[in-house]
This record gives structure tokens, sequence and C-alpha cells, in this order.
């Protein structure tokens, strides 16, 4: 083969070494080109927990203890062929007004004009009283006291007609003419805060209840307010126990009382108000739940047994307040405040009359020249078991 041949030859060898070369390598490429399904990106902006809305609800309340309306308070109401008590409210009524909730105990009986009113020791009450109670703004009553028997069945059945729930709107517990209006527990719902009341007397004076009539008032039992309160628990927010209990005249609540107090608040109660000692108690917490042990009288023409003792009384008002996230839901009691409250009334002529519940904030010497005393010394009684117990100043 001659030398031109050879060099054609390895021409063509190295050529076709250059296309093979050049082939792999675009092979190469395409392989290690060839694309992935694309994965999705992860975001490097980390994910901000958002957090579950706070709603809170509301609802302002306010206390006041005993109507223990003897024949002077009624007589003194009297005019015109009618009974008016607006007068003696003058004071309270633009105070009562501010709140949504407002207590007081009816602690005699409203069996009403035309069974024939009576004083003590067997009391019965004009029905008007109710009426000037609730244009003041209470709409909260207890019913259940040692004087509910004081007139017997045909009262308590006039009584049942006063607070029929089909003409008056009002929370009221205590005392019913049949076991169903008894068994079945009143839920009230406002500000979208849902509430009841249970209440309950020591005793009715050693008067019996009728065998088979036992709805006719509510009589204290451990195992009925545990009943009770398992009952309606967990359908309401704001659990209200009214206690009629403990011994008249005595400024420290009884060793029982203090029991039935810690027992209700171990289950559950959120406040527990106290009547029927005539004067006035602390007021403490018992783990949260709020123990008023008495508020006193609220307007009566009760003789002052020691220094007006029967005469100053309490008014205590709170906030409750619902906070709910989610699905769960709290309760707080807020912003709790005392005032003194004095029942005056004038002594003359054979007779008690001008009967006047005032505030001591509105207080002056023509009502009682030793006012700011008075002051002082029931304000201790209230704060008796924590002095942060706060008392609206007198004026």
């Amino acid at each position: 083969m001659s030398k031109r041949k050879k060099r054609r030859l390895k021409k063509r060898r190295i050529f076709g070494l250059i296309i093979i070369i050049a082939l792999l390598f675009l092979l190469a490429i395409t392989v290690f080109n060839k694309k992935e399904p694309q994965k999705k990106a992860k975001s490097i902006i980390p994910k901000i927990k958002q957090e579950e809305k706070v709603e809170t609800a509301k609802l302002s309340m306010v206390m006041v203890g005993d109507a223990l309306l003897h024949g002077s308070v009624y007589r003194d109401a009297y005019k015109d062929g009618k009974y008016d008590f607006s007068h003696q409210l003058e004071f309270i009524k633009p105070i009562i007004k501010n709140y949504d909730l407002a207590f007081y105990n009816q602690e005699t009986i409203l069996g009403g004009t035309e069974l024939g009113l009576s004083d003590y020791p067997t009391f019965n009450s004009p029905w008007e009283f109710g009426d000037n109670m609730l244009d003041a703004g209470f709409n909260i009553v207890n019913l259940a006291t040692n004087h509910t028997m004081d007139r017997g069945e045909k009262a308590i059945i006039k009584s049942c007609e006063y607070w029929n729930p089909k003409k008056k709107d009002i929370l009221f517990a205590g005392s019913y003419c049949s076991f169903e209006d008894q068994n079945e527990i009143k839920i009230f719902e406002k500000n979208g805060i849902k509430y009841t009341m249970l209440s309950y007397t020591y005793g009715t004076n050693g008067i019996p209840v009728p065998k088979g009539k036992e709805y006719l008032v509510n009589l204290y039992s451990d195992e009925q307010a545990k009943k009770d309160i398992e009952k309606v628990r967990d359908k309401v927010d704001l659990l209200l126990i009214s206690m009629h209990w403990g011994i008249e005249y005595q400024t420290e609540p009884t060793a029982e009382q203090k029991r039935e107090a810690e027992y209700l608040s171990n289950l559950g109660a959120d406040i527990i108000i106290g009547t029927h000692p005539h004067i006035i108690e602390p007021v403490t917490y018992i783990n949260d739940t709020l123990v008023i042990y008495s508020l006193g009288n609220f307007i009566s023409a009760q003789s002052t047994n020691s220094d007006y003792n029967t005469m100053v009384e309490l008014m205590t008002s709170v906030d409750i307040v619902k906070e709910t996230k989610g699905n769960k839901s709290t309760l707080k009691l807020e912003n709790l405040n005392n005032e003194l409250l004095y029942n005056y009334y004038t002594k003359g002529s054979g007779r008690w009359y001008n009967f006047k519940v005032v505030p001591f904030s509105q207080m002056n010497t023509n009502y009682n020249s030793d006012y700011k005393r008075l002051y002082d010394k029931y304000s201790k009684v209230v704060k008796l078991y924590d002095e942060n117990i706060p008392v609206k100043e007198a004026a």
C-alpha cells in the first residue's frame, strides 16, 4: 500500500474516531441534562401560628338584702287608697337601673291585700311592694326564707300567682306551687352569659311544710344542693346560690355557714348570697367563689338591737366576665365593690314613717348625726376576713 493510501486511511480513522467521540459527548450531555420531575419548592418562610380570638362577654350585678315588711313600712306606703313604695326607694332606683342583674331577698311573702296583710310574727305583704322593686330594676328574687310558711299554703298560692313567669320575665327561686315548677330550674341569658339561681332556707320557724307539698319552700340539705347543682352546672356560665342561713344579729358567720359555703364552692357555685341574720356579715372569697355571708336588712322597721346594727345594710356589686377561646370558656368576677346603706325612718306621734333607703355615699347628719362613725364600724365588718375587700366611701 502506497504511502498516500496509508495517510488517507489514517485520516479516515481519526475522523471516524472524532465523530464517535462527538456523538458520545452529545449523548452524555443529553443524559445529564435530562429534566427530572419538578419537586415542589419548600417555603423558607416559617408558618406563623394564628392566635385564636378571645371573645369577651360581661354582666354587671348588684345585690341587696332582706325586704322585711313590717306594718309600719307598708302603712307608710299607703296613700289615696293604694300602696306605693316608690318614695322609700328614691335613692336606690337610679343606682339599680345601672346594672344588668339585681338581686333582693323577699323576706316576707307577697300574699297580697286580698288575703289580709299582717305583721310580725306571721307576715303577709302587699303585691305592690314587688311592683315597686321590679320597677326599680330588680330582676332576681329569693323566695325561700324562714317566713315563707307564715300564712300557710294559701299565701304561697297567692305568691305564685304574683310571681307567675308568664307575667313576669324575671328569675325567682325558692318557693313554688308544684313539684313540676320546683324541678324546672329556670335558665336565663343576657349579653351572651347564661345564668340561674338556686335558693334554700335553713327552716320555717317551726311551721311544718305539709307532707307531699315540699315544693312550697326549698329547705336546705347538702344532698339536695348537690343534686340541684349537678343538674344545672354544665348548662350555665354563672351559678348563683341564695342561702337563708346563720344566726340573727351575729356579725360572725357560724361554723355551719362556713362549712356550707366551702361545700357549695367545691360543687361549683360562683356567688353565694347570704341573708337572714338581719345585720351585716363579712364578704370574702372561698376558692374562686364570692361569698357574701349576710347583706343584712334592705328595708324594715326592725328596732336596732345594738348601735343601729339592723339599720346599717350592705349593697354588693360585681362584674361577671366570660372569656371564650375556641371551645373553652372561663368566668371571672371583677370590680367587686360594697356600699353601706342606711334604713332611715322617722319616729313620732306613736308611729314610724318616712321610710327611706339611703346609700352612705349620700348620707348626711339629717339621717344620722353619727353616720361617719357607723361607716367606720360596719365597713370593718365587711372587711373582717380580707382588708382588700373594697367598701365605697361615705359622704
